[in-house]
């Protein structure tokens, strides 16, 4: 897992190509203008997906993992928590989507604010709560940039 902001974008280019390409988009980007909606990058290797949601009640979100692609995660507006641990701190699978490289968890995660420039990389070996809301669901923006590693 990686937590920092695009400020320090840089020092993250020699871990994976597709990794440095997906920070760059999102420092570069004018997200004010996009839609909601997915938006290739480089096809299946590398895409991005803007999404508008209310955030959700810690006890309405299950810990995610997915075993192809890393996750950057950025808030564009709004604010939110993520929860992340290590995916064998989880106590067990709940609900698995193979077709959607996404599989649930049951188990506690360390909940770190976004937003602000702040951004997550979530590995395959991360479980990650997106979505968390810090108070009373309230309105929020994200993109999400799908990494195939």
């Amino acid at each position: 897992m990686i937590y920092d902001t695009l400020e320090h974008i840089k020092q993250y280019e020699g871990l994976h190509p597709n990794l440095a390409r997906g920070l760059r988009f999102l420092a570069e980007t004018d997200f004010s203008q996009l839609a909601p909606g997915r938006i290739d990058i480089d096809g299946d290797d590398l895409y991005a997906m803007v999404q508008e949601y209310t955030t959700k009640r810690p006890e309405e979100v299950h810990p995610e993992a997915h075993r192809a692609y890393a996750d950057i995660q950025y808030l564009l507006s709004g604010e939110e928590l993520m929860g992340i641990a290590p995916l064998e701190a989880m106590i067990r699978e709940v609900e698995a989507r193979p077709e959607g490289d996404v599989w649930f968890y049951e188990g506690e995660t360390v909940k770190v604010p976004m937003g602000e420039g702040r951004f997550v990389v979530a590995f395959p070996g991360d479980a990650h709560a997106p979505s968390v809301a810090p108070g009373d669901p309230a309105p929020a923006r994200k993109c999400v940039v799908k990494v195939k590693l």
